[in-house]
């Protein structure tokens, strides 16, 4: 950014969830997975703003919980409007620098559009620069007088003539102040209004009056302007969002054979030539490779999917998967699996804090937990690792190419080695030697008419 000043943000959120039917805070309603509180927070570090303040209400540590922990915290008790919220934070602007003052409920602000402002608001020497854009329909929202070009009122809707109404240029609630000014304007508000409270918007005639520079930067992109007071408001940033996303990752090359149910995180990364089917949901720092195909009907939080793997209507969290490897349909990744290159998990299969070596298949109705599994090895259906005994979990380690037979029950903690085969049914309750045959199973016994006298039948019509 510009010159070297002390640069903070300021980030109203102390407003209730009132209006939402919400226990929480409103900034803590999340568009695509993620509150308003961190789209708002982000924008600021991204354009170079390390020095974040947020202005919190009652619920400060939900907000505490939400935010990045270098954040600093200021509580305001009493809400009495913007410009008593922008007071609560006064060792934000207590140094000279500049100062910019967010409202965390308006979650498109963008890096792009705070570097673009704060640019005119140096090369312009401004006492205080506001971001506003241009609406179709301005309803509802404060417009922004000019004389001359320069901004000389902010005048609210219900105050507005009929020719002030017709003024497209709105008021985002977005402001960059010079901290001594900032400092002495807020000593000069006063709550002599019906609502009794201290607006912003009243720094701006103070400016004014005092014959200093106050400009306005028109940003292209109305986006910035919106934000929500209600569920209805809160849909519709969602799905505005989901369509800028949805585009951002068509135009990145990823293909999108139909939209439907299909909800992507903003810091979802994919590479060309994946393929994202319907009714996916992929959420947190998940990371898609090159023409892995994901879906349709699968859920993918912080996960990683290497290029050419396919996930078909599977659950992965916190886990990775590797190159040409398939996994699904109905198989769950619970946090910390970790799946090799060419893996191939089969349907009904649960694997959870486990390593899974390249080329090893799991086919089916087979659960994996706390496990080290090399690779190449063959896994047939209904195996179990018995991990939990009540009081501790234990690891299993499978060496490369063993051959895991249908129903084995394997008891934690144990070692079976390289090239072992397990037969099916057998419970493995201590180590298996490589390249052995563990056969632990009680020998079959046939007993001559023994249903004819204990079981009774029903014949059936």
């Amino acid at each position: 950014m510009i010159e070297n000043r002390r640069q903070t943000a300021v980030i109203l959120a102390a407003g209730d969830g009132k209006r939402m039917k919400s226990d929480r805070p409103k900034v803590l309603c999340e568009v695509l997975f993620k509150p308003m509180l961190c789209w708002v927070e982000d924008a600021c570090r991204a354009a170079g703003i390390e020095e974040v303040y947020i202005v919190a209400g009652a619920q400060e540590e939900l907000l505490k919980q939400a935010a990045s922990p270098r954040c600093h915290f200021v509580c305001q008790s009493e809400r009495r409007g913007t410009g008593h919220a922008a007071m609560m934070a006064a060792q934000a602007f207590a140094a000279d620098g500049d100062v910019l003052i967010l409202h965390g409920d308006a979650p498109f602000i963008s890096a792009q559009v705070i570097q673009d402002a704060y640019a005119q608001h140096r090369e312009q020497q401004n006492a205080l620069t506001l971001i506003s854009a241009e609406l179709d329909n301005p309803t509802g929202y404060g417009r922004i007088v000019r004389k001359d070009g320069a901004v000389c009122a902010i005048v609210e809707q219900k105050d507005a003539s009929d020719e002030q109404k017709a003024i497209r240029e709105i008021n985002s609630g977005a402001y960059w102040f010079d901290a001594a000014f900032l400092r002495q304007a807020l000593g000069l508000l006063t709550a002599d209004n019906a609502q009794g409270e201290y607006y912003l918007t009243d720094t701006v005639a103070i400016a004014v009056a005092q014959k200093q520079a106050v400009d306005g930067y028109c940003c292209p992109d109305r986006m910035v302007t919106l934000g929500a007071n209600d569920r209805a408001q809160l849909l519709e940033l969602n799905e505005i969002a989901r369509r800028m996303v949805l585009a951002k990752h068509l135009e990145n090359g990823v293909d999108l054979l139909c939209t439907d149910g299909i909800l992507i995180g903003p810091e979802v990364e994919i590479a060309h030539d994946a393929r994202i089917l319907p009714g996916c949901i992929l959420k947190g720092r998940t990371t898609i490779g090159a023409h892995a195909v994901i879906g349709p009907n699968s859920y993918l939080e912080n996960a990683t999917v290497g290029a050419y793997s396919e996930i078909k209507a599977s659950y992965l969290t916190d886990s990775t998967v590797g190159e040409h490897a398939t996994v699904g349909p109905f198989t769950q990744l619970r946090p910390n699996s970790h799946l090799g290159n060419g893996v191939k998990v089969g349907d009904f299969v649960e694997i959870k804090n486990s390593t899974i070596g390249a080329e090893t298949s799991i086919a089916h109705l087979t659960y994996i937990g706390d496990s080290d599994v090399g690779s190449q090895c063959n896994f047939g259906c209904g195996v179990v690792t018995a991990n939990y005994d009540g009081k501790k979990k234990y690891r299993t380690t499978i060496g490369d190419r063993a051959f895991i037979g249908c129903n084995t029950n394997i008891i934690s903690p144990v070692q079976i080695g390289e090239g072992a085969y397990t037969a099916a049914g057998t419970t493995v309750d201590s180590d298996v030697p490589a390249g052995a045959l563990s056969i632990g199973r009680v020998r079959q016994q046939i007993k001559q008419g023994w249903s004819d006298s204990n079981i009774s039948f029903k014949r059936r019509i």
